[in-house]
């Protein structure tokens, strides 16, 4: 190459290749040796993808005497690849594949995402349905909250079922012992009643909802025993003791109504009294799996009678609370209809535990 043409590589400006004749490139190598020989090896080398010219540079430079520190090698091309590069760059074919990371900013930061209008105008139908979506399922979710306590009084619900395991352990001493306990009078504060982990005497529905369970699984066990279990009996049998439970409600306060009793007796309570006599049922039940008949006579006769004790004493506070609170005697012909009422509940008591348990020891 000539010598200009190398000054002229050097500087920032654009090179420029400049090619001769294989003669004249001949003549001025040294020894007469040339470069590229007859001009068709010349062309055929500068058709081969850039190499060609770069093999013509440096024997040029070699036939010009330059030392091989001063030899300068034109950079490639961004689009081109280097000969001399060890590895393939492939950072930016992971911008283009899966999980590709997002596009600098002019600053070198990364670009912000979209801002919610952009993806509203995106795609604007998805987007208003959701919107309309999650409105019409906020609404719904405030008027289930305003009416939920015409269907269920889930805040009356609470309160009988706080208690705690001292309430507990003194409440089911009381279904078996009621004759140990003198004051039955429920406590008030503030014309409310306090809860029944403070009272022993109020209502709750924690244990008849336990009691309950706890029977439908031990008749199951006595079933078992005498190998006639099956699924479609144990659910008659919780379905009849529901049933029952079901009537003598309903029975409870058609009798309340025609006697035109006005008492603070709820639905609630009478389901929490009536659902006390399956705590007796169970230790009739298991005392007659472990010792057979003369056991479960016994345990279920003394239950009997603890419940009928407890139901007498209790509901007669309820039922002729407007009575006593008026100072009417105890003998007025309405009265005597309370107490009656009373009576028959207490009594119905010891007959639906013996027509629920009787079946299962044998």
């Amino acid at each position: 190459m000539h010598p200009a043409g190398l000054a002229a590589a050097g500087t920032p400006r654009q090179r420029k290749w400049r090619t001769w004749p294989g003669e004249e490139i001949g003549g001025r190598g040294g020894g007469g040796k040339g470069v590229a020989g007859p001009p068709r090896q010349l062309a055929r080398s500068l058709q081969v993808g850039g190499h060609g010219v770069r093999d013509l540079e440096l024997r040029g430079a070699r036939s010009a005497g330059m030392p091989a520190s001063k030899r300068r090698i034109p950079v490639s091309q961004p689009g081109m690849a280097d000969p001399h590069q060890l590895f393939d760059d492939t950072s930016s074919a992971q911008s283009r594949g899966y999980g590709a990371q997002r596009a600098p900013s002019g600053l070198g930061y990364p670009a912000a995402s979209a801002s919610p209008q952009a993806a509203f105008l995106a795609d604007p139908v998805s987007n208003m349905a959701m919107a309309y979506g999650s409105s019409l399922a906020a609404q719904g979710k405030e008027l289930v909250d305003k009416n939920i306590d015409r269907f269920i009084p889930v805040t009356k619900l609470k309160y009988y079922f706080a208690v705690d395991t001292m309430y507990v352990g003194k409440k089911l001493g009381l279904l078996f012992f009621p004759y140990l306990h003198q004051d039955w009078e429920v406590q008030y504060q503030q014309d409310t009643p306090v809860a029944p982990r403070f009272d022993v005497n109020a209502p709750d529905l924690y244990i008849p909802a336990m009691a309950f369970i706890t029977y439908v699984l031990v008749a199951g066990l006595a079933l078992g025993t005498q190998d006639r279990f099956s699924p479609d009996l144990l659910g008659l049998q919780a379905s009849s003791a529901l049933a029952w439970l079901t009537l003598e409600v309903l029975a409870i306060l058609l009798s309340l109504y025609l006697v035109t009793v006005n008492t603070d007796l709820t639905t609630i309570d009478l389901v929490a009294f009536l659902g006390y006599k399956y705590v007796g049922m169970i230790g009739g039940v298991l005392m007659g799996l472990l010792f057979g008949k003369i056991g479960y006579y016994v345990v279920l006769g003394w239950c009997c009678v603890s419940i009928f004790v407890f139901m007498i004493r209790t509901l007669r506070l309820k039922i002729l609370a407007e009575a006593a609170a008026e100072g009417v005697p105890v003998r007025g012909a309405r009265n005597q209809l309370r107490m009656y009422l009373t009576m028959a509940v207490a009594a119905a008591q010891p007959l639906l535990m013996y027509w629920l348990t009787f079946h299962l020891v044998r």
